[in-house]
């Protein structure tokens, strides 16, 4: 079985991209525990301002320009609340 994508959000304000996808995963893993894997993205062309994911060999961690450190997950709510958050702070992003 294959992981399921349940939530997927792209819009654009000016030049400034913003897109959220989370999958849920068929079996939970210690990278996972949470069974989700997630990317969330802001930024222009060829400029990453806030990135948010858990690729495998990382675990959760956020990315703000070049910058790259551990993220707490704990819930989804938080993870959506603390991106928005970092968005409209670090890119001027409106929601």
């Amino acid at each position: 079985m294959r992981a399921r994508q349940v939530f997927h959000y792209k819009d654009r304000q000016g030049d400034l991209v913003c897109e959220m996808v989370v999958w849920a995963l068929p079996t939970l893993t210690s990278e996972r525990p949470h069974g989700l894997k997630y990317r969330f993205y802001c930024g222009r062309p060829g400029d990453c301002l806030v990135r948010y994911d858990n690729e495998s060999g990382k675990g959760d961690h956020r990315h703000y320009r070049i910058l790259e450190e551990p993220y707490p997950f704990v819930s989804i709510e938080q993870l959506l609340a603390d991106f928005r958050q970092d968005c409209a702070r670090l890119a001027g992003w409106r929601w």
